[in-house]
């Protein structure tokens, strides 16, 4: 990478650019460097530091406060980290805390990070390599209501999804899954945790994903979108009930760099402009034009392009076999366009544009896709005909 801005990014030679229609899962909603951000960014290097966790804060104090004032009922109470994993497993150990309940629910093919619990709650992909197995995380297929009130019990402490799983395809919750799983989780008294790292911050068309659920979660994590591409910072979300360890002990967990007071300058700037109703209408408005092309696009390639995965601006392109996956992400660059396969369902492409696309940028990008597709058809053939032969090679020499 050398010069990157709004939704471009250029080699070190500035010989190829290419159009972000991956926003690394979020984290450059915005745009790279946006300039209301980086001015932001820069009035607090006038006066300020990362801060000191062992004192308290204003800044700290008023994102907090913008970040529960946008959250339903009694999400009040706002811890902050450096990255969506830290921030899961601060609501993993919390809600084992609180419910003195050992057992946690995920979903088979999601992902929530790296990090210690939120490894063990992800995709077994990301665990067995290092030799991570707890029976205590459990694993249900994404919108299979039984599967989870067969798995559910007095044991389980909370259920944890992603509102929208990327790493699993961006698979849309059917309605009424949603609901039915903060049902579930009330009968057994049990937490729900809705993981807002990619949906969050007006991705779906909404200031959070959840919301087209009409539900309360008891916990929302937030990261990637809020350091606005410039100042990593996360944040835990809880309910007041959910607060009394904290009230017990403030420092019984504690992130040196959580909350750093220029992340949260930077964090006031990206919910400022995230939550404004122009903004919010903009990304929907966007999302129906894409859907639109989009539309087009699969009527021209019925064989390759099999679907479109879609709320807001949060997209899946679902295509043929797991070779087109990879296939459309090498012709995407090909055509100067940053698109990336989804890891755990490599026949989906994570189609994730900057909330900020103009019509003309949509007009642009969809008539670079038309070029890619009609690549990746032809690419996919010879990375199939390439796998089976490597599979066969590989027989051969066992035999």
């Amino acid at each position: 990478m050398g010069r990157r801005e709004g939704p471009w990014l250029y080699d070190l030679n500035e010989e190829k650019r290419l159009f972000n229609c991956h926003s690394n899962g979020g984290v450059f909603n915005l745009g790279h460097r946006n300039t209301e951000i980086m001015n932001a960014l820069k009035e607090g290097l006038e006066t300020l530091d990362i801060g000191n966790h062992h004192l308290m804060s204003q800044h700290r104090a008023d994102l907090a406060k913008q970040l529960t004032e946008s959250m339903p009922g009694d999400l009040e109470v706002c811890i902050f980290g450096v990255g969506g994993g830290e921030a899961v497993d601060l609501a993993l150990k919390l809600a084992m805390g609180h419910t003195g309940r050992g057992t946690i629910i995920s979903a088979q093919g999601g992902y929530h990070g790296h990090t210690g619990l939120a490894l063990a709650v992800g995709d077994a992909h990301y665990r067995d390599p290092f030799g991570i197995h707890s029976p205590e995380m459990l694993q249900v297929p994404f919108n299979d209501v039984a599967s989870l009130e067969a798995s559910m019990s007095d044991a389980v402490a909370a259920v944890i999804l992603e509102t929208i799983p990327a790493t699993l395809g961006m698979v849309m919750p059917e309605p009424g899954y949603l609901e039915k799983v903060r049902e579930i989780c009330d009968a057994h008294g049990a937490l729900l945790i809705m993981d807002e790292v990619q949906t969050g911050l007006g991705r779906t068309g909404k200031l959070w994903g959840f919301e087209h659920a009409n539900i309360q979660p008891d916990m929302v994590i937030i990261g990637k979108g809020l350091s606005g591409g410039i100042y990593p910072i996360s944040a835990t979300i809880i309910r007041e009930a959910l607060n009394r360890i904290f009230e017990e002990d403030p420092f019984i967990h504690i992130s040196t760099f959580g909350g750093s007071e220029l992340g949260c300058r930077v964090g006031q700037e990206v919910l400022r402009i995230s939550a404004q109703p122009e903004f919010l209408n903009r990304v929907n408005s966007a999302a129906l034009a894409l859907r639109s092309q989009l539309d087009g696009l699969q009527q021209k390639y019925p064989k390759f392009f099999k679907g479109i995965r879609q709320t807001g601006l949060m997209i899946g392109l679902e295509l043929k076999d797991e070779y087109a996956g990879p296939a459309l992400t090498k012709a995407g660059y090909d055509h100067d366009l940053l698109v990336v396969y989804a890891n755990n369902d490599t026949s989906v492409v994570q189609f994730l544009v900057p909330l900020t696309i103009t019509d003309d940028e949509i007009e642009w990008v969809i008539r670079k896709l038309d070029k890619a597709m009609n690549s990746a058809r032809k690419l996919r053939s010879a990375l199939k005909l390439k796998s089976k032969a490597d599979g066969l090679k590989d027989r051969l020499s066992r035999d």
